[in-house]
């Protein structure tokens, strides 16, 4: 292919390879141009709030001489990104806390590691909201990241630098991270797709807030994952990070995915949701999910839109709850903690609603923690009898596309617009909690624009550690319907 810059602002990875390959293009060349790029336009969205551009260039130059030399790595001298929160040494991971501006790590996160193993060019860090505990992207450090679809509006949170930068050309892949669907709202909001995987699947070390030290501890809820502008970038992102951790298990472990159940659109058994109990579906949203619905209708695949099997999602959505906010609770200061437990006290029996629920499991005991976990198994069980009758669920990511920009410091004050009908913001989690509670994998994919011209994506719910099943789903849907556009400006 020849390689032409002025006509290749936002290519795939799986492109980039190829044209390195063929020695039409450099990766000296490249990652000039993602530079000048971010150098353009990055002022006005500010998705990149750490660049790293001279040791990019250094990295670029090894990848060509590695290659001039007979080398050929996966993402050798493809330029990405990297979000904030994984450890970069020489470059500062502050989770967007003011109090860590000057954190510097002295290695590298084991994603870091084997991106660059594999060839990649790191071109920086993308932004990220203050302690990864928002689905916006702002803080006090590095300030607030724009989506490239309407600068009024959020790309999302807590990777939502990383979907930004993915959407407005800065670099082919990117790094990012998700337990409140972290990886899947931002590439929603921005058009683009994201991978959360299996829990446990991806090793997560030096991805750790400041100042703890970077141990292979097993993450609870918690992923990191692959984000690009194509599925098929997905699924090579993936295959470079997948694996557990070497401290851990020792460099002999491997851990090898299932091949897809299928390989064929026709061959899918898909079950379709597009209502939840506890929070109303946005039109735009819901068109999204119909437009992908009748994609996989057209493409002759078995679409049934209820299903005995499927786990209760009112309770789903509170285990969820429960052990999301337990979690991000535990390390409160003993002030902050005894003015929850003054609230907690206050609430009446008869509240059974999710802005309760975060209250009440913000001050869980231990026993009641075991208590929702086991209850948690219960579900996974469900799903795999689920999933002996269909080989993914597609479903929203959050009600509505991009929001505008709510700094409101209160969070739990905050409200979530969904059609005129105001919810608790948070409440809009209920649909990443669907893939996140139980650990399941689940692929963002790009459905469309909604009628004000914002991007709308959609999610692919698969079985455990057969992520393979909805990322080839994820391909399969971008050859009929159309996947990543530029934003429209």
């Amino acid at each position: 292919m020849d390689w032409n810059p002025t006509t290749a602002t936002f290519p795939t990875a799986e492109e980039l390879v190829t044209a390195l390959r063929a020695g039409d293009v450099t990766s000296v060349e490249l990652t000039d141009d993602a530079i000048a790029r971010i150098e353009r336009h990055d002022k006005a969205i500010n998705a990149i709030c750490v660049p790293d551009f001279d040791r990019a260039r250094a990295a670029a130059r090894r990848a060509d001489r590695a290659r001039a030399c007979g080398e050929d790595r996966p993402l050798l001298g493809v330029p990405v990104t990297v979000k904030e929160c994984y450890n970069m040494a020489g470059l500062p991971t502050t989770w967007g806390m003011p109090q860590y501006r000057d954190f510097v790590p002295a290695e590298d996160a084991v994603q870091v590691s084997r991106i660059r193993a594999a060839g990649a060019v790191v071109l920086g860090k993308t932004n990220v909201p203050r302690g990864l505990q928002d689905l916006q992207s702002f803080n006090e450090i590095h300030g607030t990241t724009n989506n490239p679809w309407d600068h009024a509006r959020t790309p999302g949170g807590s990777s939502g630098g990383s979907a930004a930068a993915l959407a407005a050309g800065f670099g082919a892949l990117s790094l990012g991270s998700d337990i409140g669907g972290s990886l899947r709202t931002p590439a929603h909001f921005c058009g683009v797709y994201a991978h959360k995987p299996t829990l446990g699947l991806v090793a997560s070390r030096g991805m750790v807030a400041p100042p703890a030290p970077a141990l292979p501890v097993e993450l609870d809820l918690a992923v990191v994952g692959p984000m690009a502008r194509s599925a098929r970038d997905l699924t090579l992102l993936l295959d470079v990070m997948a694996g557990p951790d070497p401290l851990t298990y020792g460099t002999a472990y491997e851990l090898a995915l299932p091949p897809p159940r299928h390989q064929r659109l026709r061959d899918f058994r898909v079950l379709v949701l597009d209502d939840h109990p506890l929070l109303a579906t946005g039109s735009a949203v819901r068109a999204g999910v119909h437009r992908v619905a009748d994609a996989l209708v057209a493409g002759g695949a078995r679409v049934e839109r209820h299903s005995p099997l499927l786990p209760d999602l009112t309770e789903a959505a509170t285990l969820y709850t429960q052990l999301l906010f337990s979690g991000s609770a535990a390390r409160f200061p003993v002030d902050a903690y005894e003015q929850l437990q003054a609230r907690v006290a206050g609430l009446s029996a008869a509240d059974q609603s999710l802005d309760a629920t975060r209250l009440r499991a913000m001050v869980f005991s231990h026993r009641d923690w075991l208590a929702a976990n086991e209850r948690r198994e219960l579900h996974r069980h469900g799903w795999r009898q689920l999933f002996a009758e269909f080989d993914a669920v597609l479903c929203p990511i959050t009600p509505t596309p991009a929001f505008p920009h709510d700094q409101n410091p209160d969070l739990l004050a905050r409200r979530i617009d969904v059609d005129g009908v105001e919810y608790p913001f948070f409440d809009q989690l209920v649909w990443a909690g669907l893939a996140t509670m139980p650990g399941l994998p689940a692929t963002a994919v790009p459905a469309g624009l909604s009628a004000d011209g914002l991007p709308v994506g959609v999610q692919l719910v698969g079985p455990m550690f057969a992520d393979r099943t909805p990322l080839r789903l994820a391909e399969l849907l971008e050859q009929e319907i159309g996947g990543f556009r530029p934003p429209i400006r």
